[in-house]
């Protein structure tokens, strides 16, 4: 039996599929005196608040970012960063950064492993930290090769660059949990 889609609906899909590309030209980001960042398009659309979103976090970076307003819609997708002047990418890349903050981490002074979680302290580039990682719900995984994102129970990310670089008993555990 086909489904029949109301002609409303149709339309409503379609323009949502529609992406607009963000000219730089046009573009006007700053950051607010509280601390957020703001855009402004040309001389009619104003936003005092945005928030970027990168559509490919692990693999393209810099390319394909999703300007949402503060109630999350999209105003737009920026196609690339090199395409902005030097000043406008360091502040756009300085809010990603805060985003997807993401330490390496550097050494893994122990996991210990109990009732489905496993309790990590390690050293990264941030510093020390302590985190628990629950067992399974891919919360452990392979970016390619030897890197490992690692995503804690509270959401937080850290990256392994080379799991087989550690210590052989965490690698191995590591290896175990992929």
């Amino acid at each position: 039996m086909d489904r029949i889609t109301h002609p409303a609906t149709r339309r409503s899909l379609d323009e949502y599929a529609q992406i607009r590309y963000l000219d730089p030209s046009e573009c006007c980001f700053k950051k607010t005196e509280g601390g957020f960042l703001s855009l402004s398009i040309g001389e009619k659309e104003q936003y005092e608040r945005v928030d970027l979103v990168r559509a490919f976090p692990l693999s393209d970076s810099d390319s394909y970012i999703s300007v949402r307003d503060s109630e999350g819609n999209e105003i737009g997708m920026l196609e690339s960063l090199s395409r902005f002047s030097d000043s406008t990418r360091r502040l756009l890349e300085e809010e990603l950064g805060r985003r997807y903050f993401t330490p390496v981490i550097e050494k893994i002074r122990s996991i210990e492993e109990e009732f489905g979680y496993s309790y990590w302290d390690v050293d990264t580039s941030a510093g020390q930290r302590r985190f628990t990682v629950r067992r399974g719900h891919n919360n452990l995984v392979q970016l390619g090769g030897r890197r490992v994102l690692v995503i804690d129970v509270d959401g937080n990310r850290f990256e392994i660059e080379d799991y087989t670089s550690i210590d052989s008993r965490y690698s191995r555990l590591i290896e175990s949990l992929l």
